[in-house]
Order: structure tokens, then C-alpha cells, then sequence
């Protein structure tokens, strides 16, 4: 989007007004301005879901849920594709014993949205409980977590609540002990202005491959073996990217850029812009272009795992359906061992839900 078209930033700051208004209104799932097409996948998701309790219960499972083929992971057979997500226990909100530490990093980039001018950035890293500089031998599994609008490097650590929850997932062996970047899309030049940070996200991913990987996985013991392109993308089973709202939207497009050095995703509250924009949602397009990609880089065979989530309140509920409906409607394409869409029920657009959708998603990252 060019920031300077004032024809566009007037529709643009029309159409946020709206969705901060809708984030008052979305109370009301039927509402008068949702589709028909939107009502029915919440609809469908639901029953999923509810079909994914009768299943426990010996029931049969609900014809709303795309099938799943005879070749199936045991992760596939224990869950569901749609559903609702857990709630966080309180336990885990709370200081562990064995808590990780919260690290700055600094590291050079370009600015690639201007002049490609040299420019220094900043990172925060999260290393977990045990975690030794001099240990070579130990090597940890990666998470890149991206903010959203007007968000910064190290918001995730911020709120304790979801610092203590990754404390507590690796002290309770929930997950293995992991690492944990809180990265941003912005730099010293950066406007956060709405239609600036669409900019900025869409230039993200040549920072990630250029610097903010390399100098990560280069400082701290990952499971690449050197900072090559080659080694990178050979670790591919041991990264993850998640983001939130505009992150989320940063997250659909490392999978349409990056699918070479992740296997992992968790987009938040968001969907694909890779063609369009806000307002301008050209889902169709959009989900063609990832199952093409799919087939053309053979993903199924090399492996891919995506976990999409939303608030059944948020202000972004509707866009984000969108997208997963029509990837529900291609169960041959996105089963349930390359997809997932599960809703935080009474959820909102806010660090709450985001804290809920990262304990429900990383153990299923990491299981194996």
C-alpha cells in the first residue's frame, strides 16, 4: 500500500474506525454485518467441536469435519481439526521454581522499506532454565514471535503471566526447554502509522533470512549447524514463527516467503495478505496461492504444521474466518496434520487470548 495516496489512507482510516468499533460489537456472532458464508463456518467450527467431545464418548464424529486419510500421525488421530482452545491453568500463570532469562540482542540490518541504508535493530531472546553459552553439545529448538500494530521487540516477556507460562510448560515437561525471540517489524525509521506498518511487515521477512536468524541462531545453540542457507533450511524442523493481529499477518506471509527455513506456524487473530490488504481480503486468492505452493515445493512430503486461532469476540474474527473457512473447504489440501483452526471462546483481540493460544499450540509443536 503506498502511504502516500491520500485517496487510499482515507478509506483506510475509515475502515479502522470500523473494526474498533466492531470490537464492541462482535459479541453478537450473527450480527447483520457478517456474511452468511462467515456465519455458517462458525456454525461448522462449532459443531466440529462439539462432534470432537462426542468422539470421547464413543459417538460418531460429526460429517462437518474434513476427513482425515488411513495414513495418519497419532497426532492427526488425537486432534481434532476445529475446535475450542484450553483455557490456561492458573498454575502456570504463576513464578516457577526454574525460571529463564530475558536477554537483549542487538544486531545489524538494512532498511530494506527505503534505501537498504545500514541500520541496527533490537531483540529480545528468552533462554530457558539451565541454558549454558559453554554447553555446545545441547541444542534447542527455536520460536520467532511477532507483535502487532504499534507493538515492540520483548512485548512477550512483558506481560509475566506468559513469561511464567513458558517457564512453566518446559518445567512441567510440557514442551522441551526452548528458545525464544520477541522480535518487531519496525526500526529507528519506522511510522507506525496503520498503513506504514503494513509496509514495514512486508519487507520483515528479508530481515529475518538476512539478519535476525543468522544472528540469533549464530550467537545461541540452535539446531543449525553453521549460518548458511544450507544449514538453516536443514534445521527447518526445529523453528517455529507465531504472531498477533499484524503479526499474524507477518506470520502467513514467512509461510509464503520462508517455507524453506520453517516448518512451524502460529498466526493469531489474522489472515493472509500476501495479494490485498485490510478491507481488501482476497481470501480465494490467497489460499490458492499457499496450495500451490504446497504442491510445488512438495510441503506434504517435507512437512508443515499450522496452527490458526481467533477470539470468538475479536475485532479481526471475521477476515480470520474467512480464511480458515476456505481452507476447511479443501480437506484433501490442508488436513489435519498441515492444519488446524481452533477459537478462543469469549476471546478478544488482546494479550489474553495470545497467551491461550500459545499454550494450546506449542506442545503440539514440539511433541515429537
Amino acid at each position: 500500500m503506498n502511504a502516500g495516496d491520500g485517496s487510499k489512507m482515507q478509506r483506510l482510516l475509515i475502515m479502522i474506525i470500523s473494526g474498533m468499533l466492531a470490537l464492541n460489537l462482535t459479541a453478537c456472532q450473527n450480527n447483520a454485518g457478517e456474511s452468511s458464508a462467515l456465519a455458517e463456518s462458525t456454525a461448522a467450527l462449532e459443531t466440529s467441536a462439539a462432534s470432537s467431545e462426542a468422539d470421547e464418548t464413543g459417538s460418531e464424529q460429526s460429517t462437518t469435519e474434513p476427513s482425515t486419510s488411513e495414513n495418519t500421525s497419532s497426532t492427526e488421530a488425537a486432534t481434532p481439526q476445529t475446535g475450542f482452545t484450553t483455557a490456561v491453568s492458573e498454575e502456570y500463570k504463576q513464578s516457577a521454581d526454574k525460571q529463564g532469562e530475558v536477554v537483549e540482542l542487538k544486531y545489524g540490518s538494512l532498511d530494506y522499506l527505503r534505501d537498504s541504508a545500514p541500520i541496527t535493530k533490537t531483540a529480545y531472546v528468552y533462554l530457558p532454565y539451565g541454558y549454558d553459552e559453554n554447553d555446545s553439545e545441547t541444542r534447542y529448538n527455536i520460536v520467532y514471535l511477532m507483535h502487532g500494530w504499534g507493538g515492540h521487540a520483548g512485548e512477550y516477556f512483558e506481560y509475566t503471566p506468559t513469561k511464567n507460562m513458558f517457564d512453566n510448560l518446559i518445567a512441567n515437561g510440557d514442551i522441551p526447554p526452548v528458545i525464544i525471540v520477541s522480535a518487531t517489524f519496525y526500526n529507528e525509521n519506522s511510522s507506525t502509522e496503520f498503513s506504514s506498518s503494513i509496509a514495514e511487515f512486508r519487507e520483515f521477512h528479508r530481515d529475518f533470512e538476512d539478519n535476525l536468524m543468522p544472528m540469533v541462531e549464530g550467537k545461541f545453540h540452535t539446531y543449525a549447524a553453521s549460518m548458511s542457507a544450507e544449514d538453516l533450511k536443514a534445521s527447518r524442523d526445529h523453528r517455529v514463527f507465531g504472531g498477533f493481529s499484524l503479526g499474524s499477518v507477518t506470520t502467513w506471509l514467512e509461510f509464503c516467503y520462508d517455507y524453506d527455513y520453517i516448518k512451524y506456524f502460529l498466526p493469531m487473530s489474522g489472515s493472509c495478505w500476501y495479494y490485498g490488504t485490510y478491507g481488501d481480503f482476497q481470501t480465494e486468492k490467497n489460499v490458492d496461492f499457499i496450495q500451490q505452493l504446497v504442491k510445488d515445493n512438495d510441503l506434504d512430503e517435507r512437512g508443515y504444521f499450522i496452527y490458526h486461532a481467533v477470539g470468538t469476540k475479536d475485532a479481526v474474527k471475521s477476515q480470520t474466518l474467512m480464511q480458515a473457512e476456505e481452507m476447511l473447504n479443501r480437506p484433501d489440501v490442508f488436513t489435519p496434520e498441515h492444519y488446524v483452526f481452533y477459537q478462543k471462546d469469549g476471546g478478544y483481540h488482546d494479550f489474553d487470548a495470545v497467551q491461550e493460544y500459545l499454550y494450546n499450540a506449542l506442545p503440539m509443536f514440539f511433541e515429537n
